[in-house]
């Protein structure tokens, strides 16, 4: 029978114990129970801290989300407030802007009058003689042309101010405009912040997201800035209706001034020629009256120079005697009685002519002073007729004050000339035709 051995060759290594061996094994059982429950540990550390984190970052979504929410509700009710503010600025720029638009044109409706007030002026400076006074109606027309003037530096002045203010609501417009725009893309941007979430597209890591903007501000700021452009509109609100205002009163009282202007002129100018008529139908009774004197006078002058012929025969005659009886001869050439009244005539005769001569001559002087004055009369008839005729066509001139939308509207003014001599009882001083 045969043996078989078997060679059994050991590792290098060092042999353990069994002792060791389990020493091993339970060393291993031990850290495998500290590592299960480093494990469970974990894992029950991780659970809390997802349910933590996930809890967290739900109430710090929602946060964000009713932060977002509320600043987008606060943004669109600032732009509500500055929306009513800016439709406000809008009407009051529309108002104010009609209420330029209409004084601008009532003052370009002024230089019509101021042109006929002009040729009323020139025309009547056109007066002859003693017609050249300084009347009332010259005086009403220059009043009226410096209403007139007055009236055209208020207006100027208003519309100087409304364009100024126009320009500074103009300036507010704009910048509420842009606050506006600007609040109206901040609600936008906030929307399309507030409806991404976690699974949205476009989401990315950012390389600084947290860093300030450039020219950014605290909501401290914003919120001041806001309510400083609420107040700056408001501060120009504030008295814009009182220039408007201003502009209105200041409108009607220039007109209401230059109407009332106008009507005292015209009234002056109808009872300036009331009383032309009147002292050139005065003028032409006295010519007429004067005319019947010289004619008169030159009767008168004819009897006596008719009267100093016969008056001179009768001298003749006595100085004929006289001289005649003087041829006597003799004691008969003697002063009788006969001499004595011879010589008596002929010194009355003489008087008698003397006085006659004086008379005609008186009567020629006075007819001469007739004639002067007659021509005096006729010179101022032609005068208060022209200036008759220039205030006629003056006072018809003056109509084109009563067209348009700003004239003055009165009646016919032959009406008013009628009505003002029935008012002063004068129709009977002027002649009929």
């Amino acid at each position: 029978m045969a043996f078989q051995s078997v060679v059994t060759m050991e590792k290098p290594l060092q042999h353990i114990s069994l002792a060791d061996w389990n020493a091993r094994v339970i060393g291993l059982r031990n850290v495998a129970d500290a590592r299960r429950a480093d494990a469970f540990a974990l894992r029950h550390s991780s659970r809390t801290l997802r349910n933590e984190t996930r809890i967290e970052s739900d109430w710090a979504s929602i946060e964000t989300n009713d932060a977002l929410a509320d600043r987008i509700i606060e943004l669109n009710n600032w732009r509500q407030i500055i929306e009513r503010t800016f439709k406000r600025i809008e009407d009051e720029i529309h108002a104010l802007q009609e209420e330029k638009d209409i004084t601008e044109q009532e003052l370009a409706a002024l230089s019509s009058p101021i042109a006929v007030i002009s040729e009323v002026l020139t025309m009547r400076d056109s007066r002859f003689g003693s017609e050249m006074t300084y009347d009332e109606p010259d005086t009403e027309v220059k009043n009226e042309l410096r209403i007139l003037e007055n009236n055209q530096r208020l207006l100027a002045e208003r519309c100087q101010k409304a364009w100024a203010k126009l320009t500074r609501l103009e300036e507010v417009r704009f910048k509420i405009g842009m606050e506006i725009e600007n609040k109206v893309e901040a609600v936008d941007l906030d929307n399309v912040q507030l409806a991404l979430d976690r699974n949205s597209a476009g989401i990315s890591f950012k390389p600084d997201p947290m860093r300030n903007p450039k020219n950014s501000c605290s909501y401290e700021s914003w919120l001041e800035h806001v309510k400083n452009i609420k107040q700056l509109a408001e501060n120009e609100l504030a008295d814009t209706s009182a220039i408007r205002e201003a502009l209105f009163v200041c409108r009607e009282k220039a007109r209401n001034m230059l109407q009332a202007q106008q009507e005292r002129a015209e009234h002056s100018i109808r009872k300036r020629i009331f009383e032309t008529q009147r002292a050139r139908n005065e003028l032409e009774w006295q010519k007429l009256k004067m005319k019947e004197e010289m004619e008169s006078a030159v009767c008168e002058i004819k009897s006596l120079e008719e009267s100093l012929r016969d008056k001179s025969n009768l001298l003749k005659l006595a100085e004929s005697r006289l001289e005649n009886r003087a041829q006597r001869s003799g004691k008969e050439l003697c002063l009788d009685h006969a001499h004595d009244v011879l010589c008596q005539e002929v010194e009355k005769l003489r008087e008698i002519r003397r006085c006659l001569k004086e008379k005609i001559d008186d009567a020629k002087a006075n007819f001469n002073l007739l004639s002067d004055h007659a021509q005096k009369i006729d010179t101022d008839l032609e005068n208060k007729q022209h200036s008759l005729m220039t205030d006629i066509r003056a006072l018809d001139l003056r109509s084109r004050l009563k067209g348009g939308e700003f004239g003055l509207k009165t009646s016919n003014p032959s009406g008013q000339t009628e009505r003002n001599i029935m008012l002063t009882h004068m129709e009977q001083e002027i002649p009929k035709p």
